[in-house]
């Protein structure tokens, strides 16, 4: 028998800290266990630093806005090649994580496991620990190289709260488009 599950009331509690009173708001929990964000992230900017096909040293920014109100920490990312002539390759011992958009860089983040799974095209990330609500930061994923075939790639992002049994919340797509080199060194 399916018994239908409410995701539940979110009590908008306040603790006081030194006199000062900061809301809390818990994260949602279903009966089964399974944790959901309360507010989910956004994924604020995707973007590279080269658009140029088979182009060495590229770095690919995701930037994730984890709002005050999301109820958990993020414990981890996942972002999967949805679309794209060529499977991307990454260097995944050079993936980084720090607090800020990619033109402002702030506090470096420890990273726990970074597992890429080439059959379903996911990278995960991990954080060690888990980032706390009210921050915005940005994954840092070094291709091998850029796809060698021009086009649109699409990177779906799906965010992860802490617990063993927690719901993705789907953010949305990275979207890449790459160009043939516009002259013979790769200059325009």
């Amino acid at each position: 028998m399916r018994v239908a599950i409410l995701f539940g009331i979110t009590l908008s509690l306040g603790i006081s800290i030194a006199g000062v009173t900061v809301p809390v708001t818990p994260a949602v929990q279903l009966r089964d266990g399974t944790v959901y964000f309360v507010q989910p992230p956004k994924l604020v900017n995707a973007t590279t630093t080269y658009k140029d096909v088979n182009i060495w040293g590229a770095t690919y920014y995701f930037t994730i806005n984890l709002p005050d109100n999301a109820g958990e920490s993020l414990q981890k990312v996942t972002i999967t090649q949805r679309e794209g002539s060529e499977n991307i390759r990454y260097d995944l011992d050079h993936t980084y994580a720090f607090v800020g958009k990619s033109d402002r860089k702030e506090t470096r983040l420890t990273l726990g496991a970074v597992i890429g799974e080439r059959k379903t095209r996911t990278v995960t990330v991990s954080f060690d620990p888990p980032v706390t609500p009210g921050q915005t930061v940005t994954i840092a994923l070094r291709p091998v190289k850029n796809p060698s075939f021009s086009g649109v790639y699409l990177l779906g992002v799906t965010a992860f709260p802490v617990g063993e049994n927690s719901h993705g919340q789907f953010l949305g797509f990275g979207r890449f488009q790459f160009y043939s080199n516009r002259g013979s060194w790769g200059f325009p």
